[in-house]
């Protein structure tokens, strides 16, 4: 149905509750990743920011799924480490494209990573470096170098560069979590 069914594979469930935080600071593109990822038929036709969250519940053939899209504006970014128990996987989403707001990605990330619901897990974080179709968007490793992502020794981490308004570089994201599974990560 949608990139979201290959998810059950990499977790080994079925008929089950998959949690997926999906955060990154506002205007990265989250909503509209998180749109991509359902299935077609579910997939809404106009994205509006985030205020606050919102939580996407929907079904595919063999798991329920639960995305968690936080508001990545400061205000809201308390409300993250509400949710990190009950997660299962992370999609941390960066706008490649804001040089300027990177050291805030970095700051919030590593808030992230350190937080005490976090950092003793091994969950897998998936990065998508979005929005590398503007023309002046950084790559993904060159974002990748700017998280310090090379840093993150305990937990499984990848990064995609991503389009998510055309869908493109949200596969590779998925292959890489289906992969872990046959990892036994």
């Amino acid at each position: 149905m949608g990139l979201l069914d290959k998810l059950s594979g990499w977790l080994g469930l079925r008929k089950k509750e998959v949690n997926i935080l999906c955060l990154g600071l506002d205007n990265s593109g989250k909503t509209t990743i998180i749109n991509q990822l359902k299935p077609a038929n579910t997939q809404a036709q106009e994205i509006v920011p985030t205020i606050g969250f919102n939580i996407e519940k929907f079904k595919s053939s063999s798991l329920s799924f639960t995305v968690f899209d936080m508001s990545g504006q400061s205000r809201y970014r308390n409300l993250w480490e509400h949710y990190y128990k009950e997660s299962q996987a992370i999609i941390f989403v960066i706008d490649s494209g804001d040089k300027l707001r990177m050291v805030v990605a970095k700051e919030e990330l590593d808030t992230l990573l350190s937080h005490q619901d976090i950092r003793s897990r091994r969950m897998p974080v998936l990065f998508f470096a979005n929005k590398t179709d503007l023309q002046d968007a950084m790559s993904s490793v060159k974002v990748s170098q700017l998280l310090c992502l090379e840093n993150i020794k305990d937990k499984p981490w990848h990064i995609c560069a991503s389009n998510a308004i055309k869908g493109e570089g949200l596969q590779e994201g998925v292959d890489w979590l289906q992969a872990l599974k046959k990892q036994k990560i």
